[in-house]
């Protein structure tokens, strides 16, 4: 596998964080897909609702090294979220892409993508020789400036997340890479941790977030994290995006909650219904885990009081609008 440690000045961030506290690497249970062959572009192209050939052109031009998109069925709705990265560095190069995925649907959505791959030239195939690590900078992290740690070329690609800048870096390893040798003075943290900060900036991520067949991608946020392209194109389940883009009317939207205490001995459940105190149903809880969790809600009962009844008790949550929504988003 031909490996590249992509570099940039927010990498210093990272090794240096200043009087701050340390980056933290999680390791996020997520799997690694790989997709190569001269036609690999035009397969992802018409299945994934971003524009794939914009990742896949090289490093040229200022292509990006990774994308977000989802994969959609024909009724328009989400199958599986991926992350997209580029292993190859021009268009001259045969394309080489990694898809990140949650870990319990690596399988199917490789089944997925060789359903539609017919004859073109292209191997689908898992990377189980690569881990896989979300890298959260520390708070109060500087732009110190310096070289870059001597062992950063052990990481096969470090980017930006593509999705939202409050998400960090994406960093992918050879299996058995220490990310603390690559990426000096952070640490290992625990995952719990990733996902709470998921959910305190109403990031979805994987299946309990996004149930696959159910979630719609524009209500599940999929325009605010850079997941989508509006003038690419056809592709699988396009039809029905594009209609509700055009209309310009989102009603639901993923949103971070919080639970006041006490909360239930079992947690919330999954899929609970939301309402409001006047017993109107507002939405439906995802996933989360302690105090915070992401909720498909209507945004007219966003500033209201919510609850949800779980075994005869009432649980008191409340949501809001993340800081890096963009600023005409709905309030």
């Amino acid at each position: 596998m031909l490996v590249r440690a992509v570099t940039a000045p927010g990498l210093r961030r990272l090794c240096r964080g200043g009087r701050g506290s340390p980056a933290a690497c999680f390791p996020p249970g997520r799997a690694l897909l790989g997709v190569r062959g001269a036609e690999a572009a035009a397969l992802l192209q018409g299945l994934l609702t971003n524009d794939v050939t914009q990742l896949a052109g090289g490093a040229a031009g200022g292509a990006p090294p990774a994308m977000y998109a989802h994969a959609l069925n024909v009724q328009g709705r989400c199958l599986y979220d991926v992350i997209l990265y580029r292993l190859h560095g021009s268009a001259g190069e045969e394309p080489h892409i990694l898809l990140e995925c949650d870990s319990s649907v690596l399988e199917p959505l490789q089944k997925h993508l060789k359903l539609y791959k017919i004859r073109r030239k292209v191997d689908i195939a898992p990377c189980p020789d690569l881990s896989l690590w979300a890298v959260i900078p520390g708070e109060g992290a500087g732009d110190a400036s310096g070289s870059l740690p001597k062992r950063a070329g052990q990481a096969v690609l470090l980017t930006p997340d593509p999705r939202a800048g409050v998400m960090g870096w994406r960093l992918i390893t050879k299996k058995g890479a220490n990310p603390s040798e690559i990426i000096p003075g952070s640490r290992v943290g625990d995952v719990q941790d990733y996902h709470r900060h998921r959910y305190k900036q109403g990031i979805p991520e994987g299946v309990k977030d996004l149930p696959p067949g159910v979630a719609l991608p524009l209500e599940s946020n999929l325009a605010y994290m850079n997941g989508i392209s509006f003038t690419k194109g056809c592709y699988i389940g396009q039809e029905l995006t594009a209609r509700t883009h055009h209309m310009g009317v989102i009603r639901k939207r993923l949103l971070p909650v919080s639970f006041l205490a006490p909360l239930p001995r079992d947690g919330i459940p999954e899929g609970a219904e939301i309402l409001t105190e006047s017993g109107k149903a507002a939405g439906r809880f995802r996933a989360g885990g302690g105090d915070l969790g992401i909720a498909l809600l209507r945004l007219a009962h966003l500033n209201e009081p919510l609850c949800i009844n779980v075994g005869g008790d009432r649980v008191r949550l409340s949501a809001s609008t993340p800081e890096w929504w963009p600023k005409t988003a709905a309030k």
